[in-house]
């Protein structure tokens, strides 16, 4: 069950907003993973908005430590929540991303439907050239043994394979 913020995590984030200059992420001050992840019917993740969307107002400034978590982290939620905040600052237009392609490999056998998804996801957007190789090898594997999941991460799979494709043969 997902815990609410504490008072005082919910007063850094207020303070983090009413600032004028972004201040570098500071780890003390976020509130622990509160991801909810798939499960029965519901095919889809629950994050704390406010945790997201204050790292997504943070930008390039929220990168180290989002690298630093996705480096370290062995816990399934917690990558996925962060795999999630990464396609948020894509999507926000934050710069650089796409160096962070060495930490994202970490990933790239992974089983997990969840990862994987959002690995797909990021990877169709940053089109790094080292990522559709391990795309591909992911479709397959996932071909041969199915995922066993509420979705089918084959489709976002997919996508990015033909977002890559597309774009090469666009230009």
């Amino acid at each position: 069950m997902i815990q609410p913020l504490q008072p005082y995590i919910y007063n850094m984030y207020a303070q983090n907003y009413s600032m004028p200059a972004i201040q570098p992420v500071q780890p003390q001050t976020l509130a622990p993973s509160t991801i909810q992840m798939p499960q029965g019917e519901r095919n889809y993740i629950l994050v704390d908005p406010m945790k997201v969307d204050y790292f997504v107002k943070q930008k390039e400034n929220a990168l180290p430590f989002i690298t630093n978590v996705l480096a370290n982290s062995n816990n399934e939620a917690e990558i996925t929540e962060h795999l999630y905040i990464t396609d948020r600052l894509i999507e926000n237009g934050t710069e650089g991303v796409e160096k962070i392609y060495p930490v994202l490999s970490r990933f790239n056998n992974t089983t997990s439907p969840n990862i994987q998804t959002f690995l797909a996801g990021i990877y169709r957007k940053i089109q790094v050239p080292d990522a559709f190789g391990p795309l591909v090898a992911m479709l397959v594997k996932n071909s041969v043994n199915p995922p066993q999941s509420a979705f089918d991460p084959n489709e976002e799979i997919g996508g990015a394979i033909l977002a890559y494709l597309s774009d090469r043969f666009r230009n």
